[in-house]
């Protein structure tokens, strides 16, 4: 397998891959590219409601040396069998404009996405309506002048751009691996930073927020200051069981839960549910024998899921992938099972909006019949 690191300021994740060997502890919190034969090892299973529509809300496009994930690839993962009907791309820093101004090299990643989505939007690739939205990264840090730098991305979206990440994920250790956006706590709470979110909000534009589960305060106080922003919460608000929070699984929850539950009161704010694989360190995918059934995937983060759910409801609940992250440790088929097992108690209207209907409404996607 290999290893993608994250360091601040790097323009593109394909110059830091580096081999994992075999007996080597789990580095969590690292992507990793996915092991095809170990994948080949999960136990067969049948598609669970395969009618029921998905809206993959996060899952990212990439060229890196070693390690390509585009189009042809997110296909082949969208044909396992469930109804994903349109997918919302997440930035990773892929595809940056070479040249020009730093604050405008990300318009290039999302002129890349415009560019295959365009290619979906033909047919000849199938049903699925890949890149119906597009989530890119401008500097908020930049105040005002962001303003034109998202002016550029709205240009280059060719009507699909929805806001940005600008992920302020920090730990004072440094095994955890922080955010690339970011080398600092407090990042939301920064006047420059909230001056660039007053353009976004401003330009009617969402605010994807993600933070490590002992900084949720940090994105409460955000989103109080900005009430009538659309702020939405990757990751599940992001869970650590790793390096100085391993084995304090019940600690971590308690207080992961006390902040979403405080950030579940601002109305304006929805959660992603999933995207935990590498940081919640649930199981060791790098050592295990084969990966978990989805039975077994929602033992591990069903906890996660249905708590986001009894706090948000499922009118402010979505499903992402967070592929090909999240596909170190599941298969597509899988995945889409485990997230069905742990809804099986919603109805039918809540499965809706959890599946597709929330992210249709956040993310602005103008789908018919989700």
């Amino acid at each position: 397998m290999t290893d993608v690191t994250e360091t601040k300021g790097a323009s593109s994740l394909g110059s830091m891959l580096a081999s994992h060997k075999p007996g080597e502890p789990t580095r969590f919190g690292r992507i990793f590219k996915p092991d095809d034969a170990w994948l080949a090892k999960a136990p067969r299973e049948p598609v669970l409601e395969p009618d029921l529509a998905i809206v993959d809300t996060h899952h990212h496009l990439w060229d890196f040396p070693g390690y390509r994930y585009l189009l042809d690839e997110l296909l082949i993962d969208i044909g396992c069998g469930h109804n994903v009907v349109a997918t919302v791309f997440e930035e990773c820093r892929s595809m940056y404009r070479a040249h020009g101004p730093e604050e405008m090299k990300p318009v290039g990643e999302v002129e890349f996405v415009a560019g295959v989505a365009a290619m979906s939007a033909s047919g000849r690739y199938g049903s699925t309506n890949v890149g119906a939205g597009i989530v890119g990264f401008a500097d908020l840090t930049l105040g005002e002048r962001v303003a034109s730098v998202l002016e550029a991305e709205i240009a280059a979206g060719g009507g699909r751009f929805r806001g940005i990440r600008h992920s302020a994920a920090w730990d004072a250790d440094p095994i955890i691996g922080n955010s690339h956006h970011f080398d600092g706590p407090g990042l939301y709470g920064t006047a420059n930073f909230r001056a660039g979110m007053t353009q976004l909000a401003r330009l009617g534009l969402s605010l994807d927020a993600w933070v490590f589960h002992p900084q949720l305060a940090e994105v409460v106080d955000l989103a109080r200051a900005f009430p009538s922003a659309n702020i939405v919460m990757c990751h599940m608000g992001g869970p650590l069981g790793y390096g100085p929070y391993a084995g304090r699984k019940d600690e971590v929850f308690a207080t992961w839960k006390t902040g979403m539950k405080e950030l579940a009161a601002c109305p304006n704010v929805s959660v992603k549910l999933g995207g935990v694989m590498m940081r919640l360190a649930a199981f060791d995918y790098m050592q295990a024998p084969s990966p978990p059934s989805s039975e077994g995937l929602a033992g591990y983060w069903g906890p996660y899921v249905k708590t986001c759910l009894e706090l948000f409801g499922a009118d402010r609940c979505m499903v992402e992938s967070n592929y090909p992250v999240d596909k170190m440790g599941i298969g597509p088929s899988a995945l889409w099972n485990a997230f069905k097992r742990m809804t099986s108690g919603a109805s039918a209207d809540e499965k809706k909006a959890i599946f597709s209907g929330t992210a249709n409404r956040v993310y602005r996607l103008g789908l018919a019949d989700v």
